[in-house]
């Protein structure tokens, strides 16, 4: 009996060993699971014409701007527009209390009507003298000096007149005008203020004729010339207008240590303003270049890559590839170095991806 239970165990370990070894035969011929391939969007790099350029802070001003000073002193009695006004030439501006300047023209002409009553009579009294010198009932001395005294205040009348007229011109500067149609700026005295010829009372710019102040650095001077594009730019980066340099200074500024170039601006006021600063991008040339969309770069600190679909026996995986940026051009960015033209850059899921991972293009 002892011998028959132990073949019976025998026999039960063989068969437990047995069965073992074929469940491992088994899980080891059996093929792990294929990684399903992430379908995504390419794009074929292929060049576009890119600028090389550079940007600058510029302003922007009026080939017709003026400042307006008082010509008289005295104090500030009206203040007829505000500032932003778009405003006439003639138009009043201010006007400085005038009222002793008006008394100053109404003496005169009081002394001018004074000296016209003298000449006239002596006017009349030449003329009678005239009469009776001819009749032999005077001397010529006599004579003479009724003439004299009729040049004397004939003189004297002339220059009252004149008088008259020049404290009449004074006294329309207490009237402010504009001396073109134009845009009122600030207005930084109030009403009451003295002010003087030294006071700046505001400005009138004619919002058109506008030109791009643009200072170039030293090293870039031999590659200035005229006619080369620049963009206009507000502070978002936005385009404004297409334009070109159309003056170079001859010389250099010495605190800038750059030279002063201008490219005409035709813009429309509500977009661009005299004393606005804007920002000038400078094309210095155009070149075929490798561009990609923004939409497919990643950034991982300082440095951008782009994810490539890359063919692999037959089958895409993606590939993570570092690229240096240049400028974008709309909605790409230039690709200065690590894409070639013809390869295929996914453009979609690129949140998605790891570097060796299999993907499915799908155009």
């Amino acid at each position: 009996m002892k011998s028959q239970h132990r073949i019976y165990v025998l026999l039960s370990l063989s068969l437990l060993v047995s069965a073992s070894l074929t469940a491992c035969k088994k899980a080891a011929s059996a093929a792990p699971p294929q990684a399903q391939a992430l379908p995504v969007k390419t794009m074929t790099v292929a060049t576009a014409p890119v600028p090389r350029s550079d940007t600058y802070v510029s302003t922007i001003k009026s080939r017709r701007s003026a400042t307006i000073n008082p010509q008289v002193d005295g104090y500030l009695t009206k203040i007829n527009v505000h500032s932003g006004d778009r405003v006439v030439a003639g138009q009043v501006l201010m006007e400085i209390d005038p009222a002793r300047q008006e008394a100053t023209v109404e003496t005169q002409a009081a002394t001018e009507k004074q000296k016209e009553a003298l000449y006239k009579y002596n006017q009349t009294e030449v003329e009678r003298q005239r009469g009776l010198y001819a009749a032999g009932v005077i001397s010529r001395d006599a004579l003479d000096q009724a003439e004299q005294a009729y040049s004397n205040s004939k003189a004297d009348y002339e220059s009252s007149i004149a008088s008259r007229i020049t404290q009449e011109k004074q006294l329309g500067y207490y009237t402010i005008r504009a001396p073109f149609d134009g845009v009122v700026g600030d207005i930084p005295p109030h009403l009451g203020d003295y002010v003087s010829a030294s006071t700046l009372l505001t400005t009138v710019d004619e919002n058109r004729d506008l030109e791009a102040y643009i200072y170039i650095p030293t090293e870039r001077v031999s590659e200035v010339r005229m006619g080369l594009g620049v963009d206009i730019l507000d502070n978002g980066g936005n385009l404004i207008e297409h334009t070109a340099i159309d003056f170079i200074s001859p010389q250099v500024d010495n605190q800038l240590q750059g030279i002063l170039v201008k490219a005409p601006v035709h813009s429309v006021q509500a977009l661009v303003r005299n004393a606005q600063l804007v920002k000038a991008r400078v094309v210095w040339s155009t070149s075929p270049t490798p561009v990609v969309p923004v939409l497919a770069v990643t950034r991982l600190g300082s440095q951008a890559f782009v994810y490539v679909a890359q063919d692999k026996d037959g089958k895409y995986i993606a590939r993570q590839v570092n690229v240096q940026l240049g400028d974008t051009v709309g909605n790409d960015y230039a690709v200065l170095d690590g894409l070639q033209n013809g390869e295929k850059v996914i453009v979609s899921g690129t949140q998605f991806l790891i570097d060796g991972m299999p993907v499915q293009p799908l155009g």
